[in-house]
Formats: structure tokens, sequence, C-alpha cells
């Protein structure tokens, strides 16, 4: 099931980006996987003040026409374009350059110094690695061996502050 989904991922990337970055957007990433109802391909996509529904509107009828006449899906499938939302993905160096400074989640495929999860503030990516502190004490993360990371919004700390003035 993953492997067909990597396969399609693998050849249509490239199509989905020249269509994205033609309109001036950004791939943030991509998503065919099996769910219960059927294959879903979820593209997201970004841009300088945020996408709209226009936008989405828009780059889903480029890609949907594009797609169906390259017609590379082994099987029916549902497409959703989409913003990256708040807690965006971070696959690329450039997603990691961009974002330093904010607060981060990273899971790892192996341990490092006995953990997998970190979450903290990201402070640098340089030559493969990424550098994050988690609560004063700074790690160093090889790109190869991240398994996820993504930005966190900070609404379970906003809530708890509130929660505490009451």
């Amino acid at each position: 099931m993953g492997n067909i989904g990597d396969t399609v991922l693998g050849e249509i990337e490239g199509t989905i980006q020249g269509i994205v970055e033609h309109e001036g957007m950004e791939l943030v990433d991509i998503e065919y996987q099996r769910e219960p109802h059927g294959w879903v391909l979820r593209v997201y996509i970004d841009k300088q003040g945020g996408v709209t529904v226009d936008d989405c509107s828009f780059i889903s009828s480029q890609l949907g026409d594009t797609l169906d006449v390259k017609d590379m899906f082994l099987y029916p499938y549902k497409l959703e374009v989409s913003s990256p939302g708040f807690n965006r993905p971070l696959k690329k160096e450039k997603d990691f350059k961009k974002f330093i400074g904010e607060t981060v989640s990273i899971t790892t495929h192996a341990p490092i110094d006995n953990r997998k999860n970190f979450k903290g503030k990201l402070t640098d990516y340089r030559e493969g690695s990424i550098f994050i502190d988690v609560d004063g004490k700074i790690f160093s993360v090889s790109h190869d061996a991240v398994r996820k990371a993504h930005l966190e919004y900070g609404f379970e700390q906003k809530g708890a502050q509130k929660g505490r003035k009451k």
C-alpha cells in the first residue's frame, strides 16, 4: 500500500510542483494514501500571505485536468488541495532554514540520546543537521534521521495561561 503511494508520488511530484510554482505558490507536501473510503491525493500549498479558498480551488482544477490526462493512478482517487495549516510539515532544507526561531516537533527514526521525540526552538540548520533547543539543551539531529517534523502552533500554551488566570 505505502509503496504504491510512494511510487505514484515520485512520478507526479515534478508535475505538481511545476503547476504550483507556475502560479507563484509553494508546494509544501504531497500525500497519496489509502483511506477507508478509497485513495486520497492531498496537496498542500502555500504562498506569501497565505493561500485562499480560491487559490486551492484553482490549483485543484489545474492539477485535476493535468493528472487526468497523464493517467498515472492505478485506482480512482479523491484530490484535496489545501494550506498546510498551523502545524506545517517541515521536509526540505529550505523549510528548516525558513523557520529558524520557531517552535517545532521532530520525530526520528531511531533514538538520539535515548529519545525519538523532540519539541523545542529550532535554532539552526547547517550541513544537513537540524539544531533544536529542548528546555535549554541543544540537540543536533541529522536531516536523514528525521521521520516527521512540523511547526508547533502554541494553542496549548495560550490556553494554559488563560486557565491559570481564572
